[in-house]
């Protein structure tokens, strides 16, 4: 018996040394299907979820578009599997959509299902989307097979490139931001419909829902104020120009005393092109440009600023400058209450480069 004992014993500690485990993952490629992304809609009824993926099989085989009513996430994976001959893995998730309506109602618990999966990686994108994204990829999956691919492709490039194109956020990115003081998450958002899928703006959240969202127009002003302060190319239409290589240097002061939140704003960008009646080869028309971009862009931030404090949030982290080391921290709920009803002073100077000749 003690001899018995002791073989259980060793057994025991060789399973632990080699991590062995009674429940094995089998990842044989012929018997699993990976798939890049989920989409999470309302369901037919009131707490249910649609969960949606597309299936890439490993052979060459049409894809298939599964959607499931749920009233917990795990058990789309379970309701997919039982449709599919193929065992459904997240290990290569790199997508997750989330409906605009799932949006303001919140959706932290979806996260931390998913990030609860050792499967699951936390640099996934996170994305809101308004209209039928069904539609969408059952329309443009006969045309693009890899269209899941090419989605990840895009967010990836633009994640890389810092460009100030479009708002790129992961799910670590967005979880951090969600836990961190003075801090509120932000995603980008894109209107779908069984043609297009196109980017809206970025959309603000706080206590974890989505609030509203910035407007095309606003949304230049926030990557230029966010933590890139890059914009690839600014197209100005009230004076038909078009600006490349727009630099921002951003900085904040928070007065409590007056109530007042500052932004002086330094510009620095090139003309890439000039439709406009000025001529500039003259230095004074020049300036008038200057003159008339200054203001543009003043009015540009501050219609953003006002923005976030109707929604009454701080995706810009402007709450961090009332923190001091001979003072106590302001709460979260009294900055927003001070930030809501803050005075807005900005100050912008541009830095032009004229076209060359």
């Amino acid at each position: 018996m003690r001899a018995l004992t002791s073989f259980i014993l060793i057994l025991s500690s060789i399973c632990l040394l080699t991590s062995c485990s009674p429940f094995t993952n089998n990842n044989i490629v012929e018997e699993i299907a990976p798939v890049t992304f989920l989409s999470i809609g309302a369901g037919g009824e009131k707490g249910k979820l649609k969960v949606s993926t597309l299936v890439p099989p490993v052979m060459k085989e049409d894809k298939q578009f599964f959607s499931t009513n749920v009233t917990l996430l795990e058990q789309g994976r379970r309701s997919f599997n039982l449709k599919y001959y193929r065992e459904i893995k997240l290990g290569q998730l790199r997508m997750l959509f989330i409906n605009e309506k799932v949006a303001r109602n919140g959706f932290v618990s979806l996260i931390d299902t998913l990030l609860n999966d050792p499967d699951v990686s936390p640099r996934l994108y996170l994305v809101v989307f308004k209209g039928d994204f069904e539609a969408f990829i059952k329309n443009r999956v006969q045309q693009q097979r890899d269209l899941d691919y090419y989605l990840y492709r895009m967010f990836k490039h633009y994640e890389k490139g810092q460009q100030g194109e479009i708002t790129v956020t992961n799910i670590h990115e967005f979880m951090e931001k969600m836990y961190s003081p003075y801090s509120d998450p932000y995603v980008p958002i894109f209107k779908v419909d069984k043609d297009n899928f196109s980017y809206e703006g970025t959309g603000f959240f706080g206590n974890g829902k989505l609030k509203g969202r910035s407007d095309k127009y606003q949304d230049q002003f926030f990557q230029l104020l966010n933590n890139d302060h890059f914009l690839k190319n600014m197209i100005i239409t009230p004076f038909d120009v078009s600006l490349g290589e727009v630099r921002s240097h951003v900085t904040t002061h928070v007065n409590l005393k007056d109530h007042t939140v500052s932004f002086k704003i330094h510009y620095r960008g090139r003309i890439d092109e000039y439709r406009g009646t000025k001529d500039l080869n003259r230095q004074a028309s020049i300036y008038e440009l200057v003159d008339e971009i200054e203001g543009y862009m003043e009015g540009g931030t501050v219609s953003l600023l006002k923005k976030l404090q109707k929604l009454k949030v701080d995706p810009l982290e402007i709450g961090g400058q009332t923190m001091a080391p001979a003072s106590k921290p302001m709460s979260e709920e009294d900055w927003i209450k001070f930030w809501e009803s803050a005075k807005i002073k900005v100050d912008c100077d541009f830095e032009l480069e004229p076209l060359s000749t």
